[in-house]
């Protein structure tokens, strides 16, 4: 399982959002190509990165920043998401060097653009669902709809989607832990990888999701989304990393 570190973009700065709440930002970092490549020397191989701003403006308003990223560590695999809502934004990221595009709003929107965008990026999408008790949230998590996350998430079945990030916008930056029972519940319904996030604080919690990932349940769980833990140093992202290669190994060897 990948110990994955988030980097959130606000008005070109690294922050974090409490719940979602643009008014409730904290800046850990004016600089997020120097936050990237502390996050890689300590043992990172993916990046998480959100246009906070782009998300609810619904263009890419971050994309120099992202591309900077990209251009500085090849070798760190990057999946990007905040105010992509066309192909050709799909694009220009896939030819800016990252890795994964996230598609959220426009999944719930427009599911068709989704598998437009499957076809011609085959297992370079990612559908981020955002949930409050239980129901999908778009436009940077500003709206609420009445749709399931599990109901739009089959919509995304057999079409190519590499995975989906399961975010409980409840938890997310509150340090209160992952909604572990939720994401095992998605994973056991939905033969799509499934990225956790929201809330995740200690090492305790990789360890209950990499517990859960070994069950015929939770095995489609393939990785954690960490933000505020490790930029508060509550949470040691290589120790992190460390534990899930070391479980995995034990695997591994049977």
């Amino acid at each position: 399982m990948l110990v994955i570190p988030a980097i959130d973009l606000k008005d070109g700065q690294c922050v974090r959002l409490r719940q979602g709440r643009m008014d409730e930002s904290t800046v850990f970092s004016d600089d997020p190509v120097e936050m990237a490549g502390r996050w890689l020397e300590q043992g990172a191989r993916r990046l998480h990165i959100v246009d906070l701003n782009g998300a609810f403006s619904g263009t890419l308003v971050n994309a120099e920043i992202v591309t900077s990223i990209a251009k500085s560590y090849p070798e760190l695999s990057i999946q990007i998401g905040g105010g992509i809502r066309s192909l050709d934004s799909v694009r220009f990221y896939m030819d800016s060097g990252v890795h994964f595009v996230i598609i959220g709003t426009a999944a719930l929107k427009d599911p068709k653009f989704v598998q437009k965008a499957c076809a011609l990026f085959p297992q370079k999408i990612i559908v981020g669902l955002d949930a409050v008790e239980g129901r999908v949230a778009t436009e940077g998590w500003a709206d609420i709809s009445d749709v399931s996350v599990l109901d739009l998430a089959k919509q995304f079945l057999n079409t190519g989607v590499a995975a989906i990030v399961y975010t409980d916008i409840s938890r997310d930056g509150m340090m209160r832990g992952c909604n572990v029972e939720a994401t095992i519940e998605l994973a056991s319904q939905i033969q799509i990888p499934i990225i956790a996030s929201g809330g995740i604080a200690k090492l305790d919690d990789i360890v209950d999701l990499t517990i859960a990932a070994k069950t015929d349940a939770g095995s489609g769980i393939i990785g954690a989304i960490t933000g505020r833990a490790i930029y508060e140093g509550v949470l040691d992202l290589g120790e992190a990393q460390k534990y899930c290669d070391s479980e995995a190994s034990i695997d591994d060897l049977g």
